[in-house]
């Protein structure tokens, strides 16, 4: 596998036996990581918040019919 720089680019590489452009710089790809990780992580809160409302309105709908229970017994 050898490898050709890429004209005006410092951190870029040409991977002749595949033809593909390859970047070779650390920070941008611990950038490009942390990015991940942060989308995972806001993935991950919206799951949790969808789940927390969820069962909320369960417990809503639970209190409704307790309190449709104690009107009809109390009429």
């Amino acid at each position: 596998m050898s490898r050709l720089k890429v004209e005006g680019f410092e951190s870029l590489i040409r991977d002749t036996s595949s033809n593909a452009i390859v970047n070779t710089s650390k920070t941008e790809y611990q950038l490009y990581m942390a990015r991940v990780k942060s989308r995972e992580e806001q993935g991950d809160k919206l799951r949790n918040v969808c789940k927390e409302i969820n069962s909320l309105k369960k417990e809503f709908k639970e209190i409704k019919g307790l309190l449709k229970k104690v009107v009809e017994n109390g009429s």
